[in-house]
């Protein structure tokens, strides 16, 4: 069994691993040797020595071995199995909330027991929460002198259950079973079998602090191939691009300057740049694959409307997918303020239309009478059929989950012709990230705003000073400006989050009499919100007091104070899209931050940020630094970026060598590129055809 590859080796082979246990390791993507093998540790725990009770600190986890002197139920305000032992030292008590009377009769006095977990203070003293805990007997094994690995798991599968799999997973590897695929020099120093074995059980004398970081070197080594996979993925996918064909669009032509000639403002300078770069990939008889970055403000809309009229002069169509109905409902009403006196015919699609609006909707996208299809999710429905969709535009687009983009992608493929895609974020996205997120991607920023605009000034004050906040709305929506309150709930149920808004909407509006208030939240019905989102755009409301729901996509340009209600419980990237929506006009702007003290060290970070910036890259960068690439880039972007142990910010210096050892594997070791792809990316690779 040696010589054959560990990948081609089923988990089954090994001892112990029935059909059962196979499907369990299956939800962990583990299939082979291999991917067990592969499968890393999150963290360490030291297990090596047996720490006398007497010597237990609480906050610390440590290993004891000691007697049981009584197991009992105790019926407090949860019902819990109580566990007390003693070694000589001193009493420690085991607590267990989840538990069975087999369990409790196994506690049976006089035994000895192997305990492993965290001290902490309880009701009766020392004790420890749901520790493991073993038998121990004549036989076992004295305690193990390297550090143990914590595994990720899954239901069914535990540590004590994983540990061992692993470790016989290891000992078959061998100098032929598993290759090491990197380019000459670029091993950095360890083998791959070396740097497993280390990762896997690191001496009890290893740099603690190094492993926990993710910088020791045999990770890093990993760390790198791991890298170098997701590289090739990237470079894959941008072949398989390539190898579609898409049809060229003409260059702009008479719409394109008509829509020119309406706007009431010229196009900004970065505006003009961004938009020949798509010209120039929309002329190509291969699909367009462009990102366009752009502050909050920046005139992303414009760019893809203007991009619209090359697809629309070909007589093409152009489908344009909105993450929520607020946006899709404002974008529909650009549009078709833009685009109807031209002529061409602009539908919205969204999923609460009845049956004989979306079926006459449908008919007009399939018979090609309608030239813009605008919608949510609900455009990549199954009955959604276009004539000829040579454009598609997709708005604020990791908010959509991957299998979402590929349906809509797949709604303009005709053999081998695929629509040309434009996707657009007002997320801006540090270059370390884009990097390695969008290495496929033609990437193009906006990097200017429209004349005129005045800077936002961002005030952090704390929540006794809301008396003060209520007066300064009365006094600027008197003087016939508009305002909006936020308020955030740490909880992520829209009830919640509804029930703080409308706490609040009845304390305005008493506090307010003389305002006219809107309320929006995320439990209205679509058409309610909508209607509200209208009547503020439109002057009827002078305060609007919402959730986050209003984070993306309103213009409201008489809109020149928001106050957000606990901003420290948001990360930066979604403070600072909702304080975007203020500044839209030539009035100065400002937004609020009412926290509530005491304020956490990370709160102090996020708020002094914003209040010393409104740049939305140096925004996205120190949000990277607190929060990490998956919370940036929102977890449904990143499926296929859960690495097993890189880690995109702390090893951003490995990138340029990474992408030179991807290349250089893909020119020449085509198959060792895709068996290094398959090591590490295995089952995910449907997210390389999006």
């Amino acid at each position: 069994m040696s010589g054959d590859l560990l990948a081609r080796q089923p988990v089954t082979s090994l001892k112990g691993v029935g059909a059962a246990l196979a499907s369990t390791l299956l939800r962990l993507d583990i299939r082979s040797v291999q991917d067990l093998v592969f499968h890393l540790p999150r963290q360490y725990e030291d297990r090596s020595r047996i720490t006398p009770i007497g010597a237990l600190r609480t906050g610390l986890s440590a290993q004891v071995e000691a007697e049981v002197q009584l197991a009992d139920i105790v019926m407090g305000r949860r019902r819990s199995l109580v566990v007390r032992v003693q070694d000589g030292s001193g009493q420690l008590t085991l607590r267990f909330y989840h538990f069975n009377m087999a369990q409790k009769e196994k506690f049976v006095r006089g035994a000895r027991l192997r305990i492993f977990g965290e001290a902490r203070i309880g009701a009766a003293g020392i004790e420890m929460y749901h520790p493991e805990y073993q038998a121990v007997s004549a036989d076992m094994p004295p305690p193990s002198d390297t550090l143990t690995p914590i595994y990720p798991v899954t239901e069914g599968l535990t540590q004590l259950r994983l540990r061992p799999l692993v470790a016989q997973a290891l000992t078959r590897i061998t100098a032929h079973n598993l290759p090491d695929w990197l380019p000459a020099g670029e091993a950095r120093g360890w083998s791959l079998a070396d740097a497993l074995r280390y990762v896997h059980a690191p001496p009890r004398d290893a740099d603690r602090v190094a492993l926990v970081a993710g910088r020791h070197p045999a990770q890093q080594r990993l760390a790198f191939e791991e890298l170098v996979a997701h590289q090739l993925s990237l470079l894959k996918r941008r072949a398989e691009i390539r190898a579609q064909q898409a049809v060229a669009l003409p260059p702009a032509g008479a719409l394109h300057q008509r829509f020119l000639q309406a706007l009431p403002f010229p196009l900004t300078g970065a505006q003009t740049r961004v938009l020949a770069e798509i010209a120039t990939d929309l002329r190509s008889p291969q699909p367009m694959l462009r990102l366009v970055q752009g502050d909050v403000g920046a005139g992303k809309t414009i760019v893809a409307a203007l991009a619209a009229c090359h697809a629309l002069e070909a007589g093409s169509q152009v489908a344009l997918m909105a993450p929520t109905e607020i946006l899709a409902e404002q974008h529909a009403l650009n549009f078709t303020r833009w685009f109807e006196p031209m002529g061409i015919r602009v539908a919205l699609l969204l999923g609460r239309l009845g049956v004989k609006a979306r079926r006459e909707i449908n008919t007009a996208m399939a018979d090609g009478s309608a030239g813009i299809l605008i919608g949510t999710h609900a455009l990549f429905q199954d009955d959604v059929q276009f004539k000829h969709l040579a454009l598609v535009i997709i708005d604020e687009q990791h908010r959509f989950g991957v299998h979402q983009r590929l349906a809509l992608k797949q709604k303009g493929e005709h053999g081998d012709i695929a629509p040309h895609q434009l996707i657009m974020t007002a997320t801006p996205i540090p270059r370390t990230l884009a990097m390695s997120a969008y290495g496929d991607l033609d990437t193009s920023v906006i990097d200017e705003l429209p004349p005129g605009r005045t800077p936002i000034q961002t005030l952090v004050l704390p929540g006794e000073r809301r008396a003060d906040i209520v007066e300064r709305i009365r006094a600027q929506c008197l003087a016939g400006k508009q305002a909006y309150w936020v308020c955030t709930l740490i909880e992520e149920s829209d009830q919640l989050q509804a029930q703080a808004a409308e706490a609040t909407f009845a304390e305005l509006q008493v506090a307010l009499p003389e305002l006219r208030i809107g309320l929006v939240h995320g439990r209205l019905k679509s058409a309610e919100k909508i209607a509200v989102m209208q009547a503020f755009k439109n002057g009827e409301l002078q305060l609007l007091v919402a959730t986050t729901v209003i984070e993306v996509g309103v213009d409201v340009p008489r809109a020149t104070l928001m106050v957000i209600e606990n901003p420290e419980r948001l990360g930066l990237a979604q403070l600072h899209q909702l304080r975007g929506r203020v500044g839209r006009g030539a009035e100065q702007s400002f937004c609020v931050l009412l926290y509530q003290a005491p304020l956490g060290q990370l709160g102090r970070e996020r708020l002094s940020i914003m209040r010393e910036t409104t740049d939305g890259f140096r925004i996205a960068e120190k949000d990277l630094e607190l929060r990490g690439p998956g919370e940036v880039l929102g977890t449904r972007q990143t499926g296929e970026m859960a690495f097993r142990l890189a880690d995109l910010l702390r090893d951003a210096p490995l990138l340029p060598a990474v992408q030179d050892a991807a290349r250089k594997l893909l020119a020449e070791r085509p198959a060792d590129a895709q068996a290094l792809l398959e090591r590490w990316v295995a089952g995910r690779e449907h997210y390389a055809r999006v």
